[in-house]
């Protein structure tokens, strides 16, 4: 199969390589990847800011749809044929942390999703639902969870409150679409505004 690894930070160090197509063990999908979505994360994990001590080769991205090709033992939330979305922390399923759950991250310090297969634990996908496409479903896992757990979880966020959200890149663009949901006027800021004219 082929997969797009980092070997070294820079663009430079981004190949296309060969690698083995990985099989499912007790507890894990096989996704064959259909659609990922590149965030700014990505790009800061392959200039070496995001993770400096980043293993390589490593291959990238978090944020990624497929459709199951196969499970392991004693899989029971999944079965061939369902599609299914990466979830960013791949240990961090639910509640506050217990430990290091943050840090086993996709295209981080786990694989990424710039595969054509890639295996996952069932715990760490989720199911797409009908009325999204590949491509939509692709973008929720990264930047709309940033959005939703600062907005939502942290800021406890409710109808008639004021969100302002800064530039127009897909955290503040989720940030508006969940601020408008729950009932909160919101708008970019006038910086954004002014470079999303220019």
């Amino acid at each position: 199969m082929k997969a797009w690894e980092l070997t070294a930070f820079g663009r430079e160090g981004l190949r296309l390589a060969e690698k083995s197509e990985p099989n499912p063990k007790p507890n894990e999908v096989l996704l064959r990847m259909s659609a990922v979505s590149l965030n700014y994360r990505d790009k800061l994990v392959a200039e070496g800011l995001y993770n400096p001590n980043l293993s390589f080769p490593m291959i990238q991205v978090a944020g990624g749809v497929g459709e199951v090709v196969d499970v392991g033992e004693s899989v029971t939330r999944f079965r061939s044929g369902d599609r299914a979305m990466t979830h960013y922390d791949t240990r961090w399923i639910d509640g506050e942390p217990q430990g290091d759950e943050a840090i086993h991250s996709l295209g981080s310090t786990i694989s990424g999703a710039l595969a054509e297969y890639i295996v996952m634990d069932e715990q760490s996908v989720v199911r797409v639902p009908d009325y999204l496409t590949d491509e939509e479903a692709s973008t929720l896992p990264c930047a709309a969870l940033v959005a939703w757990y600062a907005l939502v979880e942290k800021g406890r966020l409710g109808p008639n409150q004021t969100v302002l959200v800064q530039g127009t890149g897909g955290v503040s663009i989720f940030g508006l679409q969940i601020a408008s949901a729950i009932g909160a006027p919101g708008r970019p800021s006038d910086a954004a505004l002014q470079e999303s004219f220019w």
